[in-house]
């Protein structure tokens, strides 16, 4: 526990400002993505509008953890089998593909991490399902957020959704606590036991990003040393919240007038504690 940050009321408010505005790259650049972009164009549209329109900075550009290059590009395009961290380029999206796309700014120091599913023209049907599922298991881990709930039971809701429709989870990669640090600890994984691992308090800001694959959950490594795809080259989708603790259940930071509605098993739980 005493590597994890309990932000203060200050981080938090710049957090909510900084989520906010990761989600507002997303809904601009919506209408974008269709058939015939390239991911270099999205990427490009992204950039200018955080810097030119927003005074962000593109958190992704340059980024660079040990024993990696750094990351070249201000977002990530992460196109059917690619799980996470594709670089954009001279990549055409098609019809039926399914790209995701990561976007985190920094605003004033403080970061805002998200990201989303976009279904590109007459959507497959198994890529229709398998977004649908995994934004089901974002928001199902969202749900046990709270005050003495622990990380586990984040990780045990999406593992069980995931596996009862049939998908996988990666295990490679995972949440993590964010704040003026875009990656700090804890590691949110995205499977596990109930009431294991890290017990939650308020003040917590961490991200909730599972990576479900349609088929094994096996990964592979790019040459760019960025790129991961699936190995058994089926498709894989990625949600992803940036979520406060706060003193009586959760808050999610990044959203915006274009976020996508929680599915309806989370508005109706919420009204039924409300009512």
């Amino acid at each position: 526990m005493s590597n994890i940050s309990i932000k203060t009321p200050a981080d938090i408010e710049g957090m909510r400002i900084a989520g906010r505005l990761g989600s507002e790259v997303l809904d601009y650049i919506t209408p974008f993505v269709k058939v015939g972009v390239t991911t270099g164009e999205l990427d490009r549209l992204c950039h200018e509008y955080m810097v030119n329109v927003q005074g962000t900075i593109p958190a992704p550009l340059n980024y660079c953890p040990p024993g990696y290059t750094p990351y070249p590009k201000a977002i990530c395009t992460s196109v059917n089998d690619v799980i996470c961290h594709g670089i954009p380029g001279d990549k055409v999206l098609k019809d039926g593909d399914m790209v995701n796309l990561d976007i985190t700014v920094i605003k004033d120091g403080y970061h805002g991490d998200n990201s989303r599913m976009f279904l590109v023209g007459k959507p497959t049907i198994l890529g229709k399902r398998l977004s649908e599922v995994t934004y089901e298991c974002m928001w199902l881990g969202i749900a046990q957020v709270k005050p003495g709930a622990h990380l586990g039971d984040i990780g045990h809701v999406i593992q069980q959704h995931a596996e009862k429709n049939g998908y996988s989870v990666v295990r490679e990669f995972c949440g993590h606590g964010i704040g003026k640090v875009f990656h700090e600890e804890p590691q949110v994984l995205h499977y596990g036991r109930p009431g294991t691992l890290e017990r939650l308090e308020a003040g917590m800001i961490f991200t909730i990003e599972p990576m479900i694959n349609a088929g094994r959950r096996e990964i592979k490594e790019m040459g760019d040393g960025w790129t991961i795809k699936t190995k058994d080259k089926k498709p894989s989708a990625q949600w992803e919240h940036t979520i406060l603790v706060t003193e009586t259940g959760y808050e999610v930071l990044t959203v915006s007038a274009g976020s996508p509605p929680p599915p309806a098993f989370i508005t109706q739980a919420s009204a039924a504690v409300t009512a």
